[in-house]
């Protein structure tokens, strides 16, 4: 389904601000696979998914996605293919627009209508209330409320649905539950677990926290200096702790993982 080959990306070369982000990356993702991706900051993680998602072109390399070359591809075709979360719960959603509207803009984008919104039918909107009815959170009977009025959680759960209401070949979910309380993280984590299984999405989720990384999906990741210096699925997966998983990674990257929020997490 994902295709990485050899890609690489240095931002401002040539100059003093100078910075190799993406290093020969490579990396096979098959339809329905779910990756969990973890490394401290700087390692590479958000890059990599802004490579994907057409942020930026690579230096070298390639991109395929659902066996399309997509490494020239502008940001805005590839939306229609790639849903994309991220830890801010404020950047996927327009809070002056209501529910019904983003939910609308949402749809027409991925589905390639190109109705205004004063032709969404009425079916359209039988549909996007039985979708946040899923959510559980009463979003059905408030879609002429104004998302800006949302809670963090609750316009979280609204992205996630809007990434989803047209299933994407492939989910980007950067710490999509690291700016949530426990509780929200908790409940917006399991409705992205149901998703993700329900429709068989394939699936790239970075997070800090190494039990979630080795319990959630298929396979685990670690990047450090932009590369993935760790990819481990089966049983090695299944047999190992987040100390066995921390000490691979001192003995691949010759250092300790230095990012408190990662830490913390064991």
């Amino acid at each position: 389904m994902l295709s990485i080959k050899n890609i690489s990306k240095t931002f401002h070369p040539g100059t003093v601000n100078e910075k190799t982000a993406l290093r020969q990356v490579s990396l096979e993702m098959k339809s329905g696979d779910f990756a969990t991706i973890v490394g401290s900051n700087g390692a590479g993680k958000s890059t990599l998914f802004n490579a994907i998602t057409g942020a930026f072109y690579v230096d070298e390399g390639q991109i395929f996605l659902g066996g399309e070359d997509i490494t020239f591809q502008k940001e805005h075709l590839r939306s229609k293919n790639i849903g994309h979360l991220f830890q801010d719960p404020l950047l996927g959603t327009a809070p002056h627009m209501t529910i019904e509207e983003n939910m609308a803009l949402a749809y027409m984008r991925v589905s390639g209508r190109h109705s205004p919104f004063g032709r969404i039918s009425k079916k359209d909107k039988e549909l996007f209330r039985e979708k946040l009815a899923l959510l559980d959170m009463g979003l059905e009977d408030r879609m002429k409320s104004p998302v800006g009025l949302l809670s963090g959680g609750q316009r979280q759960a609204l992205t996630l649905l809007m990434a989803t209401v047209v299933t994407p070949k492939i989910l980007l979910l950067d710490e999509h539950t690291a700016a949530l309380d426990p509780a929200t993280a908790e409940k917006v984590m399991k409705l992205t677990k149901d998703i993700v299984a329900e429709r068989k999405i394939t699936c790239l989720m970075v997070t800090h926290n190494m039990h979630q990384a080795l319990e959630t999906g298929n396979r685990t990741l670690m990047m450090n200096d932009g590369q993935i210096i760790l990819d481990i699925a089966g049983r090695e997966r299944e047999n190992m702790t987040v100390e066995t998983l921390l000490d691979q990674f001192r003995r691949q990257a010759g250092e300790q993982l230095d990012n408190d929020r990662i830490l913390l997490s064991r």
